[in-house]
């Protein structure tokens, strides 16, 4: 923990651009996570027979045309094939509760109101393997979050926190990911943290994750307390991150380290 507070704390000392230049820069120099990896993960992402992630897209096939007791498989409602462009259109505007909702908080809602299945939250098993089947119908695709006047309020919120400094080591995301994006933090590769790749398998869990379980750890690792579950800020970064990604191409289920 000291060396990784070390290289943290170097973030800011080695910090000179304003926090607007850096994320004015990033924008025109988009590159995705995996172009940070080595020539052997990126392999691991792209071969499916390979990639770990797979094994979750084929449960979530599995469980998308899956009779549950009682209640109708997604199938029956959504049309072959109009499960290609889902993971590009989210987060989205949620009429029902007056609020945006990320692809997993609409599958966990479909399945508690049209399938009388109990909530999962994003991580769970069921979720995490239709959000990742999913993923993989939308690969490929730009990302295209609506553009909805609905959702300016959430995404300028994002932003704000994404620009504000947390925790023990005073650190905000852009400093890292703007402003330090391709150098080294405890060994590793700093990305520009583009959410393409979501749901991910990383190395360092051993399996299948969430955007939000990612977005905790980097809270955790500037020292800061996170959030509460489900609480409005991850849903506001999940909508920024949506639109400071606009265009950049789906990648998910992805590889990380």
């Amino acid at each position: 923990m000291k060396n990784l507070g070390s290289a943290l704390a170097a973030c800011v000392l080695a910090s000179t651009a304003t926090l607007a230049q850096a994320a004015d820069a990033a924008s025109t120099t988009r590159r995705s996570g995996a172009d940070f990896m080595s020539p052997a993960l990126q392999v691991l992402q792209t071969d499916a027979a390979q990639n770990p992630a797979q094994l979750w897209v084929q449960e979530g096939e599995a469980l998308w045309s899956r009779a549950v007791p009682g209640a109708k498989p997604c199938a029956d409602c959504h049309a072959d094939g109009s499960q290609r462009g889902m993971a590009a259109r989210h987060p989205a505007w949620d009429e029902r509760r007056g609020r945006p909702v990320t692809l997993a908080e609409r599958i966990d809602q479909c399945r508690q109101r049209h399938q009388q299945q109990p909530p999962q939250g994003p991580d769970g098993p069921e979720l995490l393997a239709l959000a990742a089947y999913l993923a993989e119908a939308s690969r490929g695709l730009p990302w295209a979050p609506p553009a909805d006047p609905r959702l300016q309020p959430w995404q300028q919120r994002g932003e704000r926190l994404w620009q504000q400094r947390l925790g023990q080591l005073n650190l905000a995301c852009t400093q890292c990911h703007d402003q330090h994006a391709g150098a080294k933090l405890g060994g590793a590769t700093i990305p520009q943290a583009h959410p393409t790749g979501y749901p991910s398998y990383r190395l360092e869990w051993q399996t299948l994750g969430s955007l939000p379980r990612r977005l905790r750890g980097c809270l955790v690792g500037v020292r800061a307390e996170p959030f509460a579950p489900g609480a409005d800020e991850w849903l506001a970064l999940e909508v920024f991150l949506a639109q400071r990604a606009a265009g950049m191409v789906l990648e998910g289920p992805a590889v990380r380290p």
